[in-house]
């Protein structure tokens, strides 16, 4: 298995459960604002689903097998559960930027990835994905009076598994 063919993989367990704690996040939230950002949490969690597909079809697409079983999911995932709590409309939208920049992170590795096994593709791929959540996260953060918070941080979690 190549590393692009791993990074990819890490995106489709992620992602999926990404998109399960943003679905606990447009349920739980309460308080001010919920009518607004209620809506929008859905808005959230179809984009993941859209780049959980263009990823695990170009996993498919360059040899790959993407995870498709919840087991593998959570046994791959580095997006920790929670147990379900009510929370505050600010507090439930931290934990999607928290969450979003994980993703970020590890698009930006993915990137990288693919860029040295010359894979321009899925380097585009991830770079539109980071993209995308880089400006939600600018938004996210407007929304709560803080800066972008963008993280820069490699996730190096990636390449664990051989």
């Amino acid at each position: 298995m190549t590393n692009t063919t791993k990074i990819l993989n890490q995106a489709v367990a992620d992602l999926y459960t990404a998109r399960i704690a943003l679905h606990q996040v447009h349920w739980y939230m309460r308080g001010t604002g919920f009518m607004e950002w209620h809506p929008k949490v859905d808005r959230y969690m179809d984009g993941l689903a859209e780049i959980l597909d263009e990823l695990s079809e170009r996993l498919i697409t360059i040899g790959g097998k993407p995870y498709s079983t919840l087991t593998e999911f959570l046994q791959h995932s580095n997006i920790e559960e929670v147990p379900g709590e009510f929370k505050s409309v600010e507090a439930s939208l931290k934990r999607v930027i928290d969450i979003f920049n994980y993703l970020v992170g590890l698009f930006e590795e993915g990137m990288e990835i693919a860029d040295e096994e010359g894979d321009n593709v899925t380097n585009s791929l991830f770079e539109d994905a980071k993209g995308n959540l880089e400006k939600d996260i600018w938004m996210l953060s407007a929304e709560l009076g803080l800066a972008p918070q963008l993280q820069r941080e490699k996730t190096t979690t990636a390449l664990k598994e051989a």
